[in-house]
């Protein structure tokens, strides 16, 4: 049944919506824009929809501008049909009504990760457990806890216990059988790492064991070590190891696929600190195509590890490729199109208004307020007496008169600073918000039925 989609909007923006929903397909929408009386639709409050907006006879959905703070569930009620706020920006109402070809589901995926605690001899239990809850709060299944070489380890065992005690999955990570055999007695889900030599670990204890090969380029090792869990039928996991770059990088990956082609149903994990942490490029890309192995080959387990200050993301970057990768692979696809939470430094669409787009609606204000957006061509900040454009922040500030309002001149500062990151970079640009910085920042929590607070340089001068 063809639905008919009611836009609720204001004037400033009702050109550019009738563009985009003449664009819609017939056949899928029929579609009414009301017009609620504002200049800004993101100004729109509940009181002004309730009493300005009349819903045209057919009407089957409401949908409201993505910055809009009104009540969806009240205006529901008081329409009597459901109510959506939509994208933030026109030009994204397309793929907010599906029309990118699916839907796109991030909240499942089919990989656990593991973060180590690489420093755990030298942390008190206490400190683990902090460490730990962190981790896992930024999407760690499995804290793993990491030996060091020459390092006593005497506390391993009440840290597993403690850990466990908090609900949280263990594993122990050591060179030593002895740790590992401390580290499984006090509960450890997970032993890492036992090959052919010291396999006889695995069978006196029910934590599952990782298995390695030998040396990384001994993969017969790691097959006879994999024929001897699967004779006892116990459960374990299988590691090819991934090399460096320059040390084998290339054929480890290989070996991953052809440890995938022997044994086309074991469990599987690869360690991606061995990229991640020695190649010195942004983390998040080589992360996103690690978990694309991984995806394809069906490795359902990594390790990971964050020691340098170019990885202090990892668990977030991970947790992010996983959700898409699995997506993708769901609906037999490219990893292109599920969101921007693996775009970092440059956006895939980052304009949202044309420059001549920009010029129409500046040439309607009619306030001394500057509103600054960002097109191809640069930088425009405009009010209702001028309308620059540029690519240098700061070569503005002599045309906009506030040189004795110390606060506003601090307010467009950092504003079109921002707004020229954004243009070099090919960014989106919201003025007053922060830019999305993909995975490898925090978002910003927002009530989206409030207004934001007023800014600090909100009132500047005098009273």
């Amino acid at each position: 049944m063809r639905e008919h989609l009611v836009f609720v909007t204001g004037r400033l923006a009702k050109a550019r919506l009738e563009k985009i929903a003449a664009g819609l397909p017939p056949e899928r929408f029929a579609w009414t824009i009301a017009d609620a009386g504002v200049k800004v639709a993101a100004l729109m409050t509940e009181e002004i929809i309730r009493r300005r907006v009349t819903m045209p006879e057919g009407a089957t959905r409401i949908i409201l501008p993505g910055r809009c703070r009104a009540d969806v569930a009240a205006l529901a009620a008081h329409f009597g049909l459901p109510v959506e706020r939509g994208p933030d920006e026109i030009v994204d109402l397309p793929v907010f009504l599906g029309l990118a070809g699916r839907t796109v589901d991030l909240s499942r995926h089919d990989v656990r990760i593991f973060s180590e605690i690489v420093d755990a001899p030298r942390l008190s239990p206490e400190e683990i457990l902090v460490r730990a809850k962190d981790l896992a709060r930024r999407g760690a299944d499995v804290i793993d806890l990491g030996g060091l070489p020459d390092t006593p380890f005497p506390h391993l065992a009440d840290s597993v216990r403690l850990l466990k005690s908090e609900g949280l999955a263990v594993s122990v990570d050591s060179f030593s059988t002895d740790e590992l055999r401390q580290g499984a007695a006090a509960g450890a889900d997970f032993l890492l790492s036992l090959n052919e030599d010291t396999l006889d670990l695995a069978f006196e204890t029910e934590a599952v064991p990782v298995l390695v090969p030998v040396r990384p380029d001994d993969l017969p090792s790691l097959d006879r070590a994999i024929e001897r869990m699967q004779r006892a039928g116990r459960p374990f996991i299988a590691d090819p190891i991934l090399e460096p770059i320059h040390f084998g990088f290339a054929a480890s990956l290989v070996r991953y696929h052809e440890t995938r082609r022997r044994h086309p149903d074991i469990a599987m994990m690869m360690g991606t600190g061995n990229l991640t942490e020695l190649t010195e490029a942004d983390s998040l890309g080589v992360t996103a195509l690690l978990m694309g192995v991984c995806s394809e080959l069906s490795i359902g387990n990594v390790l990971i590890v964050q020691v340098s200050n170019h990885t202090r993301r990892t668990v977030e970057e991970h947790d992010a490729a996983r959700r898409v990768m699995y997506a993708a692979k769901a609906d037999a696809a490219l990893p292109k199109g599920y969101g921007r939470a693996l775009l970092a430094l440059h956006d895939k669409r980052p304009y949202t208004q044309t420059s001549d787009e920009i010029a129409a609606l500046a040439a309607e204000v009619r306030d001394p307020n500057y509103r600054v957006a960002v097109a191809e061509d640069g930088v425009h900040i405009y009010n209702r007496d001028i309308h620059k454009v540029g690519r240098d922040a700061m070569a503005f500030f002599p045309d906009l008169r506030v040189e004795a309002d110390g606060a506003h001149a601090f307010y467009l500062g950092g504003e079109l600073t921002k707004a020229e990151l954004a243009w070099r970079l090919g960014k989106r640009y919201v003025q007053d918000e922060a830019l999305d910085w993909g995975c490898a920042m925090d978002a910003e929590v927002e009530d989206t039925t409030r207004f934001k607070a007023p800014g600090h340089t909100r009132h500047s001068g005098k009273p």
